[in-house]
């Protein structure tokens, strides 16, 4: 069961990731929501295999670079999902137990736009910042500052000194169906829907480019220590009168009837609204009462989202095509005649692998049913066989060559997916290999987008990992639409990576099964390259969460010369491939504590002083108790373990305090690796060529400077 667990918090973490970090989201809100409530029962059930960084104990995160990120001064959580009206009863009938007294309930539409929180101090908007991972989020107040539906002045006199309102940010259908045939005219790729055109636009680094964009909010819910009124409806009317677009369709009932009948009209209503809705959201009005119901980790008790069941449409199946990712998956995609699916024009849809195309008896001409799983991803969900009636149809089968280079395709036993194992010289995987490798959580080399990427790769100047470091300022330069100064910025920030710590080269390397987190823990435990290219299948198998699959996959990766030259390649020109001196230092001044972590930290990741803790001989708990030493705190720590703290009389230390305890260790030796990237970044500057004159970041961003819009590489409108 431990596996499932762990399968199951992979696949969430991922499609977090997607959904937050790329605004290209690649599972449907039904499959989320029913994998989370899997997690959430076995996790229930399995006490013994808690995990605080669980997708159960958090909010995904849209964090992105370019953006100055800012901590929320109240937490922006998620809501609790149901798609059926009994578990919208059930909701009902649970808070009526829980608070055994009357209560309304405030019925809004749930808007389908990326979320705000819009910060005003005495009247004037001062701050806009995204949701993030609810504790902190992107400071995007001077595009919040295009949109003309937000007050920049509120209206009257009464409002409170300090002043958050939270909505989402919404691209109207008509905007997003001109943006997108626009686009279609400069042959610029389309995006998916509005949600993700919003999304784009609001992270876009030209505001002009934003106000171009006549984006929309609604605003539905208001934070202040000095609220208005002691009800959310009531504060939801003041916000109106202050010049805030609050939805003519927020309803205050009275009890569950006046609940179903606002749903049951909102279903077939909100098919004609300018703008796309995915839900019915319900709160309980009274804001004492949202108190005594209070909160879990996730979702507040006193709220709930209805989701809109999925549209259905009948389609005819034109085409099956195939597609190839970084890690050689190939995926099959059904090319459709075109059909309108929940406000937009759907083509395309995922075939997922050979097994579903076998259990759906696919032929071409196939009258399909589609569906968009919560309103966003396209996918065929039955085949209409009676329409076949007389007519002699292909039977889809899957391929058995890669459909880019040719090689027999490879489906290893228990894997659902078909790969191409020639990694080394099929296109689309280098190309997609050199796009992660470059990625902010990997290299975090800017400059280099999928676009100049491919550009670079078209001409043989990027071909591997390793031609990255024989880039130079004059080949790139001369390339359509680059330039000298774009040319440099590329070949700055190349330079830069040299100074990234190994956990994350490795993970930027690409083997299979190895993310961010998988990563850190193969650094930890082989706090060099050599280390774990030496180490066997127990020693791997034997590492935290290193199952048999993924110790296989390492030593596969290190079995190869290609990729052992390539470390020695780059290992020659200065990238990290061991641990820095502070992250391996050991002692035993923690010998025999047992120490809590809570919060997000300035100096080292959770997991790098979770390192630390038991390098210098004191074990990581995760619960505060009172077997307990201390807590090492840092911003936000959850509210739940400093009550605990409080009552328990435990000490909080913060990191200044836990690296002075550990002492002049760390300290030295934070030094000692401070020069070490100093000498890592001088090594660099003489192996990759430029010239002699220096060109700020600022400069280089107008120069390459691209609008940064969502779209996927299977669905287009």
């Amino acid at each position: 069961m431990e596996e499932r667990i762990k399968a199951l918090r992979k696949e969430l973490r991922q499609a977090d990731h997607d959904y937050y970090v790329l605004s290209a989201p690649t599972m449907s809100d039904f499959d989320y929501d029913a994998k989370m409530r899997e997690l959430q029962d076995l996790e229930a059930q399995y006490p013994q295999f808690f995990d605080e960084n669980s997708p159960t104990q958090r909010v995904g995160s849209d964090l992105t670079q370019g953006f100055v990120q800012e901590a929320h001064r109240y937490p922006m959580m998620s809501l609790g999902n149901t798609y059926s009206r009994q578990e919208v009863a059930d909701f009902f009938q649970r808070t009526a137990k829980l608070l055994d007294e009357d209560f309304d309930i405030v019925c809004e539409l749930k808007f389908d736009g990326t979320s705000i929180s819009l910060i005003y101090e005495e009247g004037r908007f001062v701050k806009a910042l995204t949701r993030g991972d609810g504790r902190k989020g992107d400071n995007v107040t001077q595009n919040v500052r295009t949109i003309r539906s937000i007050p920049l002045q509120l209206q009257g006199d009464d409002y409170p000194d300090y002043l958050e309102i939270r909505g989402e940010i919404l691209m109207p259908w008509q905007v997003f169906e001109d943006l997108n045939r626009e686009r279609e005219r400069n042959q610029e790729a389309l995006f998916a829907n509005p949600r993700n055109a919003a999304s784009g636009t609001l992270k876009l680094q030209n505001s002009k480019v934003v106000a171009s964009r006549r984006l929309d909010a609604y605003l539905y819910y208001m934070l202040s220590d000095e609220l208005p009124a002691e009800t959310h409806y009531d504060n939801m009317m003041q916000a109106k009168a202050w010049g805030f677009r609050v939805s003519e369709a927020m309803r205050l009932c009275h009890n569950l009837d006046e609940v179903m009948d606002f749903i049951a009209y909102w279903d077939e209503a909100r098919r004609h609204l300018p703008v796309a809705t995915d839900g019915i959201v319900l709160k309980v009005n009274s804001l004492r009462q949202q108190e005594i119901l209070g909160y879990t980790a996730k979702s507040p008790r006193w709220a709930i989202a209805y989701k809109f069941q999925a549209e259905r449409a009948c389609t005819r199946l034109d085409s099956v095509s195939f597609q190839v990712g970084r890690t050689g998956a190939v995926t099959p995609v059904a090319n459709l005649e075109p059909v309108l699916l929940s406000g937009t024009i759907v083509k395309r849809a995922s075939l997922h692998n050979a097994d579903i195309i076998q259990s759906l008896d696919l032929h071409i001409g196939d009258d399909v049913y589609v569906e968009k799983g919560g309103e966003i991803i396209p996918k065929i969900v039955g085949v209409a066989t009676q329409q076949r009636a007389g007519k002699l149809l292909e039977k889809v089968q899957f391929i058995t060559h890669c459909p880019e280079c040719g090689t027999l395709l490879q489906r290893e036993e228990g894997e659902a997916n078909h790969y191409c194992p020639n990694s080394e010289a099929c296109p689309p995987q280098i190309k997609a290999a050199l796009a992660h490798f470059v990625s902010r959580k990997a290299m975090n080399i800017e400059g280099l987008g999928d676009e100049t990427i491919d550009l670079l790769y078209r001409q043989d100047l990027l071909r591997s990992i390793e031609d990255l470091y024989r880039l130079r300022v004059e080949d790139i330069a001369i390339q359509e639409g680059m330039g000298e100064k774009s040319a440099r910025y590329i070949v700055d920030h190349i330079a830069e990576s040299c100074q990234v710590p190994y956990e994350r080269v490795l993970f930027a390397l690409g083997i299979r099964y190895v993310g961010e987190t998988v990563a850190k823990k193969l650094a930890y435990a082989f706090p060099s390259v050599d280390a774990l290219m030496s180490a066997d299948f127990e020693a791997l198998s034997a590492v935290d969460e290193i199952g048999e699959k993924i110790a296989a996959s390492v030593l596969a990766y290190f079995a190869d010369e290609k990729h052992r030259a390539r470390i020695n390649f780059l290992r020659e020109r200065g990238l990290q491939f061991s641990l820095s001196a502070s992250k391996t230092a050991s002692s035993d001044v923690l010998k025999g504590l047992k120490i809590v972590i809570s919060g997000s930290f300035q100096y080292h990741s959770r997991e790098e002083y979770k390192a630390m803790i038991e390098a210098h001989g004191a074990k990581n708990v995760a619960s505060v108790s009172a077997k307990t030493d201390f807590i090492l705190a840092g911003e936000n720590m959850g509210p739940a373990k400093w009550e605990k703290a409080q009552a328990l009389g435990i000490r909080i230390i913060d990191e200044d305090e836990f690296l002075a305890m550990i002492g002049p260790i760390a300290e030295s030796e934070d030094s000692a690796a401070l020069s070490e990237s100093d000498d890592s970044a001088a090594l660099s500057e003489n192996i990759i060529s430029t010239e002699n004159q220096t060109v700020s970041a600022e400069d280089a961003n107008k120069e390459t400077n691209k609008e940064i819009f969502i779209t996927s590489t299977l669905f287009d409108l």
